[in-house]
Formats: C-alpha cells, structure tokens, sequence
C-alpha cells in the first residue's frame, strides 16, 4: 500500500496537528507555523497509516533495530515496528537510579545497526543526543528518520557528523500540497516558506 506525501500532508491538517500563528520551538526559535505530532496518539487510524509511511522509507535501508528519539517518537516508532515487523528500543530522558538501571529499554546485541525514528527535524541537536549513548553500548547508527523534514538546516548539521537524514515530507512539500488544495492561503505559504529559508542555519 503506498502512502502518498498529500495522503499525509492533508491528514496531518484533518486531525489538527499543524497551526499557524506565532510559537517558540525547542531550539528557541520564533516560528510562525507549529506542527504537534504528539496528538497522533488519539487518532490510531492516522497513526496507522504513518507507521506504515516510515515503513516506505526503511525499506530502502539495512537496519536491525529501530530507536526511538522519547517522548514524541516512541507512537510514531512503534507504529513503525508494527507496519516493518522490526523491533525497537529507545534511549530515557531521565538515569534511571532503580532497578538494573537501564538506559536503553528493550533488547539490543552490541555491533547491530540502528535507525533512529524521530517526528521532526529543525537543527539536528536532539538527533545528535540521542545517538551518543547509543554508540556508546556498541550500537551503529548511520540512518535518522523523520516524518516532517523542517528545512532548517538539520539535514546538513547531521550530514556533517557522519549521518543520513530521511524524511516521509519535507515542509515545503506540505505547504504547497495545501496551498495546492486552498487549505492555506498564498500569503501564508510565502510567509512560511520565507521563514524557513531565513532562519535555515548556515
């Protein structure tokens, strides 16, 4: 089953997860559009079918295991393990200072290839975190994916430390698969479009 870029462009907007207006991201940049993937977890049609779009892009990879960027990745990668019958694993925000004190969960054998599943992309910087402690238990990570590829330079901060960005959509792909089918208007996609090229870092 193909999923197509306008099946999810159009599906992300259906369900609310992209606003526009005036945010902060967690880089601390002021962005005039917001994407919160997070909401997928209440729409288990939608999520579904994104699994099943990551799943479109990981077969063109070799990999053993998926890894999950917490909190916002871990429905997006278990959706994808569902869709590519791939088992994965994720690194904790937070030491754990109980039991045997595991800093990844789930099961994992030293020297196998990882792909590292993630909902967005800005700067790269929280890819970069997540990666460490996996090479540091003797995990290969040579794959990142996103479902939304915002454009702002994260692609080429990654590219410069070793790794491969994929992503499901690009942002400005989006925008004009909505401006395209009038669910935003051309002041906006420019406005938009504008922002992202300013802001990309150099």
């Amino acid at each position: 089953m193909n999923i197509s870029k306008e099946k999810i462009a159009l599906m992300l907007v259906e369900i609310g997860c992209l606003k526009f207006g005036e945010f902060t991201l967690k880089s601390g940049m002021k962005s005039p559009v917001y994407i919160d993937l997070r909401i997928l977890v209440s729409f288990p049609r939608q999520l579904k079918i994104i699994g099943q779009a990551y799943a479109q892009v990981l077969a063109k990879l070799t990999y053993d295991r998926l890894a999950a960027v917490p909190y916002a990745a871990l429905p997006l990668c278990c959706a994808a393990s569902f869709a590519t019958g791939k088992p994965w694993i994720y690194t904790r925000k937070e030491e754990k200072t109980h039991g045997i004190k595991k800093p990844i969960e789930g099961l994992y054998k030293s020297g196998e290839t990882v792909v590292v599943i993630d909902d967005l992309i800005t700067t790269g910087l929280s890819k970069i975190e997540v990666i460490k402690p996996l090479q540091e238990i003797g995990l290969k990570v040579k794959d990142i994916i996103v479902l939304v590829d915002r454009e702002q330079g994260g692609k080429e901060q990654l590219a410069a430390k070793g790794y491969k960005l994929h992503c499901v959509l690009k942002f400005s792909e989006m925008l004009k698969i909505l401006k395209d089918k009038n669910k935003i208007s051309q002041k906006i996609f420019q406005e938009t479009l504008d922002f992202l090229q300013k802001t990309k870092a150099k």
